[in-house]
């Protein structure tokens, strides 16, 4: 009966705030230790996911939030307006890739890795919400860190930035002698 009461207060919890909720502030708010917690949000996610709901828990890097289920997306655009859809470009997806594997990291950075002005792309990604100011560098001029949000682990299926792909060190050393060789030809010519 109490394993109940505390899925119950749960469910209420993640139902209520919208977003998702730090595993240390529902375990304090259920008066039980994290592990204990985060057992009993697991047995909830285990449930909701066998039982045929069309709500779902998600973990996004150690937090929790409730969300659809994607099979219910053909239902709810059917009473909802149809969700904003953005497409992410070749310069978007290159420019949110290089926030996600080398963050925190400042606009000059990622510049000098795409070898192009990236403002627009920055400015994109922060207004879809793929990635924030994570604060400043200590330099001159103090420029703005950026990172990844939790919006970018929700809209990639990740719980936490671990589960990233691994980048292989010999396609690295294969494109650079690429862009290298391709930037002589354009000096020779």
């Amino acid at each position: 009966m109490e394993i109940e009461k505390y899925q119950a207060a749960i469910e209420a919890i993640l139902f209520t705030m919208g977003d998702s909720v730090e595993i240390g502030k529902l375990a304090a708010a259920i008066g039980h230790d994290e592990d204990t917690t985060r057992k009993l949000l697991h047995n909830m996610m285990d449930r909701y996911e066998e039982e045929d709901r069309g709500i779902r828990i998600i973990e996004l890097d150690n937090s929790y939030q409730f969300c659809t289920k994607k099979e219910m997306y053909e239902y709810l655009i059917r009473v909802a307006k149809q969700p904003r859809r953005y497409t992410l470009t070749d310069v978007l997806l290159e420019t949110l890739s290089i926030v996600a594997y080398r963050q925190p990291v400042t606009k000059l950075e990622i510049e000098k890795i795409r070898g192009v002005k990236s403002d627009h792309a920055v400015n994109k990604l922060v207004e879809y919400g793929l990635i924030e100011e994570a604060g400043r560098l200590d330099a001159p001029g103090r420029p703005i860190l950026f990172g990844t949000t939790e919006e970018f682990l929700r809209r990639f299926s990740l719980q936490s930035l671990d589960e990233l792909p691994t980048v292989d060190q010999e396609k690295i050393e294969h494109f650079k002698e690429e862009a290298e060789d391709e930037a002589q030809l354009k000096l020779d010519i």
